[in-house]
């Protein structure tokens, strides 16, 4: 009888296959979409499942350690081990090739310093002298803006939760403040997008109810003008990842694509904006800062002319670079792949720029841009910034393998989804140690860079303690490639 059974399951079950087949054959013959498929049909199926497989199997069956973009092995494996407390330590030599034009080779100092003589790098205050409530920041590596929405609730959670414990700042993203980002009791930044998502009235347009209301919960303001990922675009959240709670936290449909303008309807020059960043200062009493991707020199050339002209109480306390290679976001590809400068070239320029106008003690400069690992961490505070910004790297502590699918609400880790079923697979009870081991991992071997550069502590760091390979046995100073400018008198 069990054969029998078994026998007329199988028979069902070749015939289901059979019929599936039948089907896929009629319609690859019929379809005018894909000329493979019609011409190869069933057989043409296979090449277009390998295609979408080829990411995955070149990711861990080809690529070597250092091949893959946006970041490779070795990177993601660092992130890895510090994130679940296992450290960085490696055997048996670097895989990393120190003749590759772009390399970081920090300049190691004689005598280094003794751990007894080591130092905590002290904290900068962020609006001191110029807002009611300035922010004291402790940490040098701090979560960039991330909103709930490109982010799980789970996800946030789990960053609020590791940033109260490692004592960093958790940038909101432009989708607004929301119940998760507030579930740690962590330092906030919020972010003020151009479409002013949980700043704004039922119109659109900037509440002041509203950031007064927020003031109540964050350390500072931050006005996005742009991001690395695709500057000259708004942010893009498709809306198969609009749920009711989003929703209602931005203020828009259910369901619908949330598209934020290319940039502040009101703001269109440099006067603008200086005028909303003293604005909102003196409304809320805290510290506004500027995002955005650098393209040139003009922005930050108009923006200290302008602060000049007008006084230091028009500065924003802080501007956030974002280099070129930015990318949490979806983006249009041809922006990710050619807008904007990267991190490497965009900082120094608009540091030096700070220093020439006598205002780089007014206005503090937060660094981002793929700076995933402590030594690009390192060269941005040699450069000249005073905290370092990261989305991925902290995206990678929570679990993220690089699948790309980011905004297809279909991400393996629960980290950029709002599926439940996928979202299971992220335990904020886990997860929150894991970032703040990164962020505390990150801090502590930047001090280690600094420490055997001679240093007390990491923010002694300067140019000519780092060095840029150009070609293969020739690298240059970066205080040689950007030499410090002449300041003016403040």
């Amino acid at each position: 009888m069990t054969h029998i059974v078994g026998y007329g399951i199988g028979t069902l079950l070749a015939f289901v296959i059979i019929a599936l087949m039948l089907f896929w054959l009629v319609s690859d013959v019929v379809q005018k979409k894909h000329s493979v498929l019609r011409n190869y049909p069933l057989i043409g199926r296979l090449r277009f499942f390998l295609e979408r497989q080829g990411d995955y199997i070149r990711q861990y069956f080809i690529a070597g350690e250092r091949d893959e973009m946006p970041f490779n092995r070795a990177a993601r494996n660092w992130v890895y081990r510090t994130a679940k407390g296992v450290g960085g330590v490696v055997g048996f030599g670097s895989t990393n090739d120190l003749r590759e034009p772009g390399s970081i080779i920090f300049v190691n100092a004689p005598f280094p310093v003794l751990d007894s003589e080591q130092l905590a790098s002290p904290p900068v205050v962020i609006g001191e002298g110029y807002c009611r409530e300035p922010y004291s920041a402790r940490s040098l590596v701090n979560i960039s803006g991330m909103s709930f929405g490109a982010l799980s609730a789970p996800a946030v959670q789990a960053l609020s939760r590791g940033a109260a414990v490692a004592g960093c700042w958790l940038d909101t993203g432009e989708g607004g403040l929301s119940p998760h980002h507030l579930s740690g009791n962590s330092e906030i930044i919020m972010q003020i997008g151009t479409a002013r998502y949980g700043i704004r009235d039922e119109h659109g347009e900037f509440s002041k109810e509203r950031a007064l209301a927020l003031a109540k919960h964050v350390s500072a303001f931050e006005i996005k003008l742009s991001q690395g990922a695709k500057p000259g675009k708004g942010g893009v959240l498709p809306g198969s990842k609009i749920t009711e709670e989003i929703a209602k936290i931005r203020g828009i449909p259910v369901g619908q694509d949330s598209l934020s303008p290319n940039r502040h309807s009101d703001i269109s020059n440099i006067g603008e904006l200086l005028d909303r960043v003293h604005m909102i200062r003196e409304l809320t009493g805290k510290p506004v800062g500027v995002k955005t991707a650098i393209g040139g020199w003009e922005f930050s050339h108009s923006l200290c002319e302008a602060v000049l002209r007008r006084g230091q109480d028009y500065a924003p306390d802080f501007l956030a670079i974002d280099g070129g290679e930015g990318g949490s976001g979806a983006s249009p590809q041809v922006l990710a792949d050619h807008m904007g400068l990267p991190i490497m070239e965009a900082l120094p320029r608009v540091v030096d720029d700070l220093i020439a106008a006598g205002l780089r003690q007014r206005i503090k400069v937060v660094a981002s841009g793929k700076l995933v690992t402590p030594a690009n961490a390192a060269w941005a505070l040699c450069t000249g910034a005073d905290f370092v910004n990261t989305a991925r790297g902290f995206m990678f502590s929570l679990g993220c393998i690089q699948a790309m699918r980011c905004h297809n609400n279909t991400c393996p880790t629960g980290i950029t989804t709002h599926n439940k079923r996928l979202q299971r697979g992220l335990v904020v009870q886990e997860k929150f140690q894991r970032v703040a081991n990164y962020a505390t991992g990150m801090n502590r071997e930047i001090e280690m860079i600094a420490h055997s550069c001679g240093l007390k502590h990491a923010r002694e760091l300067r140019r000519e303690h780092v060095r840029v390979v150009q070609t293969a046995g020739h690298s240059m100073a970066m205080n040689m490639l950007y030499p410090y400018p002449d300041t003016k008198a403040d």
